[in-house]
């Protein structure tokens, strides 16, 4: 059975037992809106209780997966207050933690850019296929923010500490085949095919017994200590982050296309 649902901001595409998550924003090449967010988190919660969806595949639209957050949100949230910006952060998060408590595997599709909370957002997928070209980042460090969507418990799993120390401190970016060698990306495909090869291998996994697949899940998140935690933290230090002067100065220098100054000389 295929259908198709076009929420506006994601367009849900289901082929078989595959349900094809399609970030949809090409004004800011799919950054991660509050309405996607939402969007993305119904669907899982539908395909975690629809026993017809055995794989999940998560990628964006217009040749990017995702931008990461709105910085011109964020360039306004210095003067709100931190109870306020944690909310913010929490929507993204909730949806981080949907997608690692449910039971259907998820693979992300990555042509282009995974930037910020967009590389989070794949990092926080079972399964990565990139397109060779595609180029991931941190980013955050560069406009004066931590990171945030589980992305230093993610990289801190996977990498050797010096690559996680690299991506963490310069925020990259790194390309596909170096995080293939790394072990993060699985499979690397010509542009232009990771979604092709992302659904045709979700189309095999699907077929496996989903029980014993959400089981093995539960059992992968509890083999690297408490993600939840470390999600919690990341809340914390992204609203210091946004409080401090750094992040205004960064923020500012990427709208005006310009080196940000974080020290003055």
């Amino acid at each position: 059975m295929n259908e198709r649902q076009d929420t506006g901001s994601m367009t849900v595409d289901r082929q078989g037992r595959v349900m094809v998550l399609t970030m949809n924003d090409a004004g800011t090449r799919n950054a991660l809106g509050l309405k996607m967010m939402a969007a993305g988190r119904d669907a899982l919660d539908e395909a975690t209780h629809d026993p017809g969806i055995g794989a999940i595949v998560l990628t964006g639209a217009g040749g990017a997966f995702s931008s990461g957050g709105h910085l011109n949100n964020l360039y306004h949230h210095g003067s709100r207050s931190r109870s306020e910006n944690r909310d913010g952060i929490e929507r993204f998060h909730g949806w981080v933690r949907a997608m690692r408590e449910c039971p259907k595997p998820i693979i992300a599709a990555v042509e282009g850019p995974a930037a910020g909370a967009g590389f989070s957002l794949a990092l926080a997928c079972d399964l990565i296929v990139a397109a060779e070209d595609a180029q991931f980042l941190t980013a955050y460090v560069r406009v004066g923010l931590t990171a945030d969507g589980g992305a230093s418990a993610s990289l801190a799993r996977a990498l050797p500490p010096q690559l996680y120390a690299e991506l963490m401190l310069t925020g990259g970016p790194v390309d596909a085949a170096r995080l293939h060698a790394a072990g993060v990306v699985n499979r690397v495909t010509a542009p232009g095919r990771a979604l092709d090869e992302a659904t045709a291998w979700a189309q095999t996994i699907a077929e496996g017994p989903a029980g014993a697949m959400g089981r093995a899940k539960k059992l992968m998140e509890l083999a690297y200590g408490s993600f939840a935690t470390q999600l919690a933290r990341e809340s914390d230090l992204f609203v210091e982050a946004l409080h401090h002067g750094e992040a205004k100065e960064g923020i500012t220098a990427f709208f005006e296309k310009r080196r940000p100054v974080f020290h003055k000389r």
